[in-house]
């Protein structure tokens, strides 16, 4: 491993974090950078030697003026030949030195792995947010306000390191020098620096604020943009083309409006800065001028302090543009903390335990959940199923079936009441190892932008290739699958599907879905419009594999195709979020009430449009 490569492993990039965010500023950074302080650290002090020799190469140039000005051409290389070694040895070698260090530190401990380490730890964070949190935003503002705040704030440590450790050491050595000359050029540089740091106090809370709320505006604009993309063929369906493009130039002109606020305030601290940077050379150099004729000070001196001074005042203009973007960064992170970091609302309990493979005995004591709202969702629903029983779930849009399921899956807490799993309140057990229990296949599949293997062994990471294929055959998906062939020209199982699987059918997507169910071998098994996209041969067959597939496990089957459910052990009849009918398929009928008049009005096996939209 090269010397490059080890400073690369200074600081470990993807260390997960020490507890949650914080909601300060400062707190947040330490928890945002923390493991990587001691790689900080050996920038910082590289980039200060580098302020150091800034300050050294003046006092090295005053020296040789001085040994010029006061020598005889015949004696200067008898007299100061140290010293021309110095001066050599030091811009030749020392100085290149300092500052490939510098350089090093700087790009290849910091650069490349202070992003990696902050944006994990967002993205993590933001993973574990309830599905409320991201049915309250749109997802492209989201992942921009991630990748926004990791490099705003990997861009105020790179700064800091770069910029300020550097601009400090140089001002702190310039002061040790004019002190040795004569105090009151050190005063007048006290006075000077007094000035500017008053000018940077009284411009950077002004543009802090005006960048977070351009970057405020940039992610809308993102989010803005993202939503129509992702929607755009009901875009194209609804011939609203010049609908998204109002709605995407709104937000545009929202970012564009944030965008001049922070230019006017950005160009009059550079006009101001301008003008105070020329203040610098003039004073130094004159108190310098003017000591000289008193004969206080060298012509080395004013060549001293007339470098020093010139570096100083340029040095101004970038250290003043660097601090402007670390103010503006810091605006972007606040704005991102507030996004990103609030706490998890849906958290695993202190002592929480893994949930081992289960029974699939599950019990719903009087539970009620409504959103936090007082109406809809469930009511004192009391529902108690047996290990491998099947149930069918029935109701008209809002009966709560949906919700139940939620619940069962704790993507939400219940507000009364409690569920159990084997006896364990759900509540009790971690989140992940609870969703390894259930398998679960819906009408609105989800898919990822990878290869169909991938999207299948979802369900079963680590399975084999064989394992996969089988899964897929049951599902009956392996045929269409060896046919599928991407873009890039990857075929059969290693074809990407796009987008949400956009280059399937609905019919094929379902079927994925059931394959990285069957795949997952949970013992309860969810199944909600699991083959409302398939046509009727092709559902026949995967009907004949659910079946075989739901051996010796519980299901809860949501369905408004009534004739696909009536088999199953018992059926739960909702209404308004209570159970209001339970039993078999024959024994609802006999009851002739709300399952009857379901199945009375069913045309081809499907509910009315009005009581069956979900």
């Amino acid at each position: 491993m090269t010397l490059h490569r080890r400073l690369g492993q200074l600081i470990d990039a993807f260390r997960p974090a020490d507890g949650p965010p914080p909601d300060s500023l400062l707190a947040f950074a330490r928890w945002c950078l923390s493991g990587a302080w001691g790689g900080l650290s050996l920038a910082a002090v590289a980039s200060a030697l580098g302020g150091v020799a800034d300050v050294l190469a003046a006092v090295l140039l005053g020296a040789v003026v001085d040994a010029v000005a006061i020598g005889s051409p015949d004696s200067l290389w008898s007299q100061n030949g140290l010293l021309i070694a110095a001066f050599v040895g030091f811009f030749l070698l020392l100085r290149p030195v300092i500052f490939g260090i510098s350089s090093a530190t700087s790009s290849v401990i910091v650069g490349p792995n202070v992003l990696p380490l902050v944006l994990s730890r967002l993205h993590r964070w933001t993973m574990g947010h309830s599905v409320t949190f991201f049915d309250n935003d749109f997802a492209g503002r989201l992942a921009q306000k991630q990748m926004q705040t990791a490099r705003a704030v990997t861009d105020v440590a790179t700064e800091m390191v770069n910029v300020v450790a550097f601009a400090l050491a140089s001002v702190l050595g310039s002061a040790a020098f004019l002190v040795s000359v004569d105090g009151w050029g050190a005063v007048a540089l006290i006075v000077w620096l007094g000035a500017y740091l008053g000018l940077i106090r009284f411009f950077l809370p002004r543009i802090r604020s005006r960048s977070s709320a351009r970057a405020s505006a940039r992610a809308m604009v993102t989010g803005q943009v993202v939503d129509t993309i992702t929607n755009i063929k009901t875009v194209k369906l609804f011939a609203h083309a010049e609908h998204e493009d109002r709605a995407a130039l709104g937000a545009m002109a929202g970012f564009r409006e944030r965008a001049l606020d922070f230019g006017v305030v950005s160009s009059s601290f550079r006009l101001s800065l301008m003008v105070i940077a020329g203040l610098l050379p003039v004073i130094l150099v004159g108190g310098s001028i003017v000591l000289w004729r008193e004969g206080l000070a060298t012509p080395g001196d004013i060549a001293a302090s007339g470098a020093i001074s010139m570096r100083l005042s340029q040095m101004t203009g970038w250290v003043s543009m660097a601090l402007m973007g670390i103010w503006g960064s810091i605006g972007e992170v606040e704005d991102g903390m507030r996004t990103l970091a609030p706490p998890h609302a849906l958290t695993d309990a202190p002592e929480a335990k893994e949930l081992e493979r289960v029974a699939g005995k599950i019990d719903f004591d009087d539970v009620s959940f409504a959103y936090g709202r007082d109406l809809g969702g469930l009511q004192d629903v009391a529902l108690h199923i047996r290990p491998g029983e099947k149930i069918g779930i029935v109701g008209a849009s809002g009966a709560g079936k949906s919700t139940l399921v939620a619940l069962l899956l704790r993507l939400y807490d219940v507000e009364d009441g409690t569920i159990r799993i084997d006896g364990r309140d759900i509540r009790e057990v971690t989140q992940e190892s609870l969703r390894r229990q259930i398998g679960m296949v819906t009408q609105e599949t989800a898919m990822f932008n990878r290869s169909a293997r991938d999207n299948i062994l979802y369900g079963r990471p680590g399975a084999t290739q064989q394992e996969i294929e089988a899964a897929a055959k049951s599902a009956e998906a392996h045929d269409f699958i060896l046919g599928l062939q991407d873009h890039a020209g990857r075929k059969g199982y290693e074809a990407h599907l796009g987008e949400r699987g956009v280059k399937l059918s609905g019919g094929q997507r379902q079927r994925i879905a059931l394959a990285r169910a069957f795949l997952k071998d949970a013992p309860i098994l969810v199944l909600d419009e699991a083959t409302s996209a398939l046509d009727s041969e092709v559902e026949a067959q995967v009907q004949q594999a659910l079946s075989r597939a739901m051996k010796g496990k519980t299901v809860l089957a949501i369905a408004h195709r009534l004739s696909t459910i009536a088999q199953l052990d018992r059926i739960i009849v909702m209404d308004a979020g209570r159970i209001v009918e339970q039993g078999t398929h024959e024994q609802l009928l006999a009851k002739a009430g709300l399952y009857a008049r379901y199945w009375n009005r069913q045309s081809g096996g499907f509910l009315g449009t009005e009581e069956a939209a979900e």
